[in-house]
């Protein structure tokens, strides 16, 4: 009869191993990393007709910093820029 008591014992150990690796696999995995801020990312404008394209500043799609021209008062946030792929 002990020894069944052990072997239950053990099982019940094992389960709760599996469970907690298991719960911290889906934490790790299912968990975004770190993506570009939904607001961050702004375009900048020449003048409030909003069309010349001075700078950007922020991130594209696939969390790339974007940072080139200057920045107006003349702005338009959100989104992350189109991604490109770099030259070969």
């Amino acid at each position: 009869m002990a020894r069944w008591t052990f072997v239950a014992l053990r099982r019940a150990i094992l389960a709760a191993i599996v469970l907690v690796a298991m719960g911290f696999a889906i934490a790790v995995f299912v968990t975004p990393s770190a993506q570009a801020a939904p607001g961050g990312s702004c375009t900048y404008y020449s003048n409030s007709n909003y069309s010349t394209v001075v700078g950007r500043f922020g991130y594209d799609c696939c969390n790339n910093y974007i940072a080139w021209g200057k920045k107006t008062q003349y702005s338009v946030c959100g989104g992350c820029f189109v991604c490109y792929p770099p030259n070969p």
